[in-house]
C-alpha cells in the first residue's frame, strides 16, 4: 500500500514529530515563518551572496588590476619628510582644495590624503591621494567611483540607493536571520529520523533538492548567523556613526562649546606626537581635520590603534588642539561602536588573512546553493495554498516515521 495512504492526519503527525514543547500550531508557525521569510528575502540575499564573494578577496583583486602601485626601494638612510611636508605637497597638486582627513595603510608605509573644496563636504566628493611615507613622493590615485570593485561594493552595500538602500539590506537581513533561526527549529523534528546528513538519492528531484538544502542549511547554519548579525550591524554604520558624533565626541568637545574660531592651523606632526604620548602603545589609522566630520572646528581628532589582529581594527579618538597641539581628551569608544568595527573586517572574513578568506568563499558558495534550492523548493509548489503547504510537510514526515 503507498505510503501516503497510511499518513496520520496532520495533527497527530505533528504530535509525533514535534520537538519536545513544541506544538503543531508552534510547528506550523515556524514552517510558515521559515517560508515567508525566506521568500521575501533569498533574491536580495542571493545578490549579496554573489557580490560577497569577489568582496572576500577585493584586496587581491585590486593589487591584480594594478590599483596599489607597488613601493620603489629605498636607499638606507634617507630621512623620511614630515606629515605637514606631505600634506603640503599634497595640497600644491590640487589648488584650491582644503585637507579632509589622513588615512594610513596598516600593512604598507602609505598615507591617502582625501582632499576636496570644502572640509566639511561629503567623502563621496574628496580626491584620495596615496603618498609613499619614506619618500613624500605621490603615487597614481586608485579609480573612484568606477571599475567593477567600485561597481560591485556600492550594489552590496547600497544598491546605489544611498541609506535607504543600506538600511532595506539591513532589514532584508533581519528576515534572513529569522529565515535561518526557523529553519533551525523545524530542521530537528521534521529530520531526527534520518540520519545526520542523509541524502535521499533515487527518489524525486524535489526530495532531493530538500535534503540538499536541508544539509547545507544546518551544516552552514553557524556561518549564516555570524554573516547575518554582522550585516546587519554594518548596515547600521552611517547612523551610528551621527550617534557617536553627537554623543561621546560633542561631550569631548564640550570645554570649547564657547571658543572664537581657529586663528591657524598648527603642525600635524606635533599633533601626532601629542595623540602618541597619550597612547603610547598605538599608532595613528585615522587623522580627521578641524571642520570635517569626525573632528571639530577647533581639534585635529588623531584615531589610534592598537597592534594585534583584533585591536588594530579598534580605534581610539584623542582630540588635540589644532593650535597649541595640547592634548584635549583621549577615551575609548563606546561598546556597540567598537563591536562595528569588529563586525566589519569578519563580516568578509578579513582576520586571519588568505586562508579564512578561501574558507569565507567556500561557505559563501555553499548559502548560494542553500538560497537557490530554497528557491526551487518554492518554485516546485507554489500552486499549492501555503496553509496546506505547511500542513502537507508536517503529514508527509509524520508518514515518514510511521513506515
Amino acid at each position: 500500500m503507498d505510503a501516503r495512504s497510511q499518513a496520520p492526519s496532520p495533527r497527530n503527525a505533528a504530535r509525533r514529530i514535534s520537538a519536545p514543547g513544541l506544538s503543531r500550531n508552534a510547528l506550523r508557525a515556524w514552517v510558515l515563518i521559515h517560508k515567508w521569510t525566506s521568500l521575501v528575502c533569498t533574491v536580495f540575499l542571493l545578490m549579496l551572496c554573489l557580490t560577497g564573494l569577489p568582496l572576500i578577496f577585493h584586496e587581491e583583486l585590486e593589487d591584480l588590476m594594478g590599483h596599489s602601485a607597488p613601493l620603489e626601494t629605498v636607499a638606507l638612510g634617507i630621512v623620511p619628510p614630515t606629515l605637514d611636508a606631505v600634506v603640503g605637497g599634497v595640497l600644491a597638486q590640487r589648488p584650491g582644495e582644503v585637507v579632509q582627513s589622513l588615512l594610513f595603510e596598516p600593512d604598507r608605509p602609505v598615507v591617502i590624503v582625501a582632499t576636496a573644496t570644502r572640509v566639511d563636504a561629503s567623502p563621496r566628493e574628496a580626491h584620495m591621494q596615496p603618498v609613499d611615507l619614506r619618500t613624500g613622493k605621490l603615487a597614481p590615485p586608485p579609480p573612484q567611483r568606477e571599475g567593477f570593485i567600485w561597481f560591485v561594493h556600492e550594489l552590496h552595500v547600497r544598491m546605489f540607493l544611498g541609506l535607504p538602500g543600506t538600511l532595506f539590506l539591513g532589514a532584508m537581513g533581519l528576515l534572513f536571520l529569522a529565515a535561518t533561526i526557523s529553519g533551525v527549529v523545524i530542521y530537528a523534528p521534521f529530520m531526527r529520523k534520518l540520519a545526520f546528513g542523509a541524502v535521499r538519492l533515487g527518489q524525486s528531484r524535489r526530495l532531493l533538492w530538500l535534503d540538499l538544502h536541508n544539509l547545507l542549511g544546518i551544516a552552514t547554519a553557524g556561518w549564516l548567523l555570524v554573516v547575518g548579525v554582522t550585516g546587519v550591524f554594518n548596515s547600521l554604520d552611517e547612523p551610528l556613526a551621527h550617534q557617536w558624533r553627537n554623543g561621546q565626541l560633542a561631550q569631548m568637545r564640550a570645554p570649547y562649546a564657547n571658543a572664537p574660531p581657529l586663528a591657524r592651523l598648527g603642525s600635524l606632526d606635533a599633533a601626532v606626537a601629542t595623540a602618541r604620548r597619550a597612547s603610547p602603545d598605538m599608532e595613528p589609522s585615522v587623522i580627521a581635520y578641524p571642520g570635517s566630520f569626525f573632528a571639530t572646528p577647533h581639534h585635529y581628532n588623531v584615531f589610534m590603534r592598537g597592534a594585534s589582529p583584533v585591536t588594530e581594527r579598534l580605534l581610539k579618538p584623542t582630540l588635540v588642539d589644532a593650535e597649541t597641539a595640547a592634548l584635549t581628551d583621549t577615551r575609548d569608544m563606546p561598546l556597540h561602536i567598537r563591536a562595528l568595527f569588529l563586525a566589519r573586517p569578519l563580516h568578509f572574513g578579513d582576520y586571519a588573512g588568505l586562508p579564512l578568506k578561501v574558507v569565507w568563499a567556500l561557505l559563501d558558495i555553499v548559502a548560494i546553493v542553500v538560497l537557490v534550492s530554497g528557491l526551487y523548493l518554492w518554485w516546485a509548489r507554489a500552486r499549492v495554498p501555503s496553509a496546506k503547504r505547511a500542513d502537507d510537510l508536517i503529514s508527509r514526515y509524520g508518514a515518514e516515521r510511521a513506515r
